[in-house]
């Protein structure tokens, strides 16, 4: 799994020009599934996500993670983010899983990221032409790939 986690004072999915999600202070996460992608992979890239410390403490350090600050979560499946980009100019997206993998696992994580949480996250919707607006905070934006764990 590749997840690009944004920080943001704000976030917003619209599909069909009705928004399904927005949330204030939080993270939006874009989520790219492969099929070699498991439920460890889910466990381990949900915990480091709601634990990770970037934002700012009352000294204007980043060391409070978005659980620690009561802050909110939106997902959206992204299968681009396993996009190959080696040979040619048209991406090649061989790695990214087809929906019957990717779907449970999407769905999956989402429900082991609440669980995290402790509360609902906000999510997309898997597969949709989706707008997403987000005001990114910081900047801060961080990439992390289940395969590079160790």
């Amino acid at each position: 799994m590749i997840a690009v986690i944004q920080r943001v004072a704000e976030a917003s999915v619209t599909i069909d020009g009705k928004i399904k999600s927005k949330i204030e202070k939080g993270l939006l996460v874009l989520l790219g599934i492969e099929d070699a992608d498991n439920s460890e992979d889910i466990e381990w890239l949900a915990g480091k996500i709601v634990n990770l410390r970037i934002f700012n403490d009352s000294n204007g350090v980043m060391n409070v993670s978005v659980k620690d600050n009561s802050g909110d979560i939106i997902v959206v499946s992204q299968f681009t983010l396993h996009a190959s980009t080696k040979k040619g100019n048209r991406p090649s997206y061989i790695k990214a899983a087809k929906p019957e993998i990717a779907v449970p696992l999407y769905e999956k994580f989402v429900s082991v990221i609440s669980d995290a949480l402790g509360k609902p996250v906000q999510t997309g919707e898997f597969g949709a032409d989706m707008k997403v607006n987000l005001l990114n905070d910081g900047p801060v934006t961080i990439l992390i790939d289940t395969k590079n764990k160790v």
